[in-house]
């Protein structure tokens, strides 16, 4: 299973690479919202994990470029440091499968993305 993974804290974006890896998983990391959408406009991606607020452009920002240019059913987990609740409620509202509050927890994520992508443990 490939995954894109755009996140501009560094050790978050390389702690959640190292994790998935190790269980698996093919993680393709950006710290530049522009870099992952490139990316995910030059490959097929399984999932796509995004933060929010990302340099270049944002993950609301892709979410929507995807769910609107390349794919209505794959799989996108939004993170945030915001706790507000209008924040959580756009990113549904613009195609988002899931919405994770920072700081993440890796177990956690871990089984939704595995429920997202059908994986019985």
């Amino acid at each position: 299973m490939k995954i894109v993974l755009s996140e501009d804290n560094e050790i978050l974006r390389k702690s959640l690479s190292f994790f998935l890896t190790s269980k698996g998983f093919s993680v393709d990391q950006f710290s530049d919202g522009q870099e992952a959408l490139e990316a995910i406009k030059q490959n097929s991606y399984d999932l796509i994990l995004t933060d929010i607020n990302m340099p270049g452009i944002s993950g609301m920002e892709i979410t929507q470029y995807v769910r609107k240019n390349i794919s209505p059913d794959i799989p996108i987990i939004i993170f945030t440091s915001s706790g507000v609740e209008q924040t959580e409620l756009d990113s549904f509202d613009i195609g988002a499968n899931e919405f994770i509050a920072k700081p993440i927890s890796p177990a956690v994520l871990l089984i939704r993305i595995n429920k997202l992508l059908n994986i019985r443990l």
